[in-house]
C-alpha cells in the first residue's frame, strides 16, 4: 500500500471522523426506516385512523343530507299553502288556535288514549 493511504478507487480513504459521521448517518436513516415499516404495519392504527375518517365523511354527508331535506320540507310547505283554498287555511287555523287555548281538553283526549292503550296490552299479556 501507498504511504498516501489511498483505497483501491484512487480517493484518499475516509478520516475516524468521517467514518463516524458516516456511521451516524447510516443509523439515523435505518431508524427512519424501522419506524415507517413499523407505521405500515400497525394495523390497528391504521383502523383507527380509516374509522376516524369514515365517521367525518359521514358527519358530513349526513350534515348535507339534513340541510337538502329542510330545504325540500320548506319547499313543500309553502307548495302545500299556496295550493290550499283559504277557507280550508282559516279552518285550520281556527283548530289550532282552540286546541292551545283549550290544552284541558287536549290532555283529557290524550289521557284517554294512553289509558285505552294500557287496557289493551294488559288485556294481550293476559292471553297468552
Amino acid at each position: 500500500m501507498n504511504d498516501d493511504a489511498r483505497t483501491d478507487i484512487g480517493t484518499p480513504a475516509p478520516s475516524s471522523a468521517e467514518l463516524r459521521d458516516q456511521v451516524e448517518r447510516t443509523r439515523d436513516e435505518l431508524g427512519q426506516t424501522v419506524e415507517a415499516l413499523a407505521a405500515k404495519a400497525d394495523i390497528k392504527a391504521q383502523a383507527k385512523e380509516k374509522a376516524a375518517a369514515v365517521k367525518d365523511q359521514a358527519a358530513a354527508k349526513a350534515a348535507l343530507l339534513s340541510e337538502q331535506l329542510r330545504e325540500k320540507a320548506g319547499q313543500a310547505a309553502h307548495a302545500v299553502k299556496d295550493k290550499s283554498p283559504d277557507p280550508l287555511l282559516e279552518k285550520a287555523g281556527q283548530a289550532a288556535t282552540a286546541a292551545r287555548a283549550d290544552r284541558t281538553a287536549l290532555l283529557v283526549g290524550a289521557g284517554a288514549a294512553a289509558a285505552a292503550v294500557l287496557l289493551v296490552r294488559r288485556s294481550r299479556g293476559r292471553r297468552r
